[in-house]
């Protein structure tokens, strides 16, 4: 069953390779211990500020991440692009919505810890289904200390609808509802358990919530209440004007990608 459709442009096709770059592929156990894969990218710079996981949406892959991870190098800071389970090149029949995930994710900083040696200033950012992963990820492991939330949904149930409703253009609120519940006796996860929303109120971790006013995917109202049930002392909610769920970075352009920079580096202060 296919609920959702495609959700990011892919800003480049061509793939992470460690020849050309400053980093490495990486492969580390996910939560039924199937391979989970990565990519690290290293800092350009000597001091290096931090390392942010990068987690993509829906049907999408470690190298939409590319260019931001080669800006994230400039500016110092270490990042890893991941393919979820059932994405890219990771294993995993289906996608559970960060039910699953967030302890993929966990794995990984695990892995990050143990086999790289790094144990600072972790940081994850994710983009819609990979935003709702970063919440569900936020508010169980207090080594992140920091997340960037983009475009995401307050819960499953509700999204699923939404999107039927989108691309079919009639409500079937009866069916989907049910349709809900047999997607998680297929994938073995409790879909009720997929609620950014609720597991906003968790999170004390410092907050950057971005959502396009023109998003008709994901509307900015979830955002904005996911951004209010945020326990975080430090949190800000940007609104990109003109954005919809497919154009954030191409709309906020290098004044976006800075803003992001300044609420990173400010972490720690």
């Amino acid at each position: 069953m296919e609920l959702l459709k495609p959700e990011h442009l892919i800003l480049g096709h061509e793939k992470f390779n460690a020849s050309d770059l400053n980093g490495e592929e990486v492969s580390y156990a996910g939560y039924h211990g199937d391979k989970q894969t990565g990519f690290l990218r290293y800092s350009d710079l000597d001091i290096v500020k931090g390392t942010i996981v990068l987690v993509h949406g829906i049907r999408g892959n470690k190298e939409h991440f590319l260019p931001m991870a080669n800006r994230l190098a400039a500016n110092g800071y270490n990042s890893v692009a991941i393919d979820l389970r059932a994405h890219g090149e990771s294993e995993g029949q289906y996608c559970t919505f960060g039910v699953h995930e967030k302890f993929d994710v966990i794995g990984l900083l695990d892995y990050l810890e143990k086999e790289k040696g790094l144990n600072s200033n972790f940081g994850i950012w994710g983009q819609s289904l990979g935003g709702a992963v970063s919440i569900q990820v936020l508010a169980i492991d207090s080594r992140f200390k920091f997340g960037i939330i983009e475009s995401t949904f307050t819960d499953y149930e509700t999204i699923a609808n939404d999107y039927f409703q989108y691309f079919a253009n009639f409500n079937c609120s009866p069916m989907m509802d049910y349709l809900v519940y047999r997607s998680g006796q297929i994938a073995e996860f409790d879909p009720y358990d997929a609620r950014p929303l609720e597991k906003c109120k968790q999170i004390t971790q410092p907050v950057l919530m971005v959502h396009g006013d023109k998003d008709r995917r994901i509307s900015i109202d979830y955002g904005k209440a996911n951004f209010e049930n945020l326990r975080s002392e430090k949190k800000k909610f940007l609104s990109i004007d003109g954005g919809t769920h497919l154009n954030l970075w191409q709309i906020g352009g290098d004044e976006y990608f800075q803003e992001v920079i300044s609420f990173i580096d400010s972490v720690d202060e």
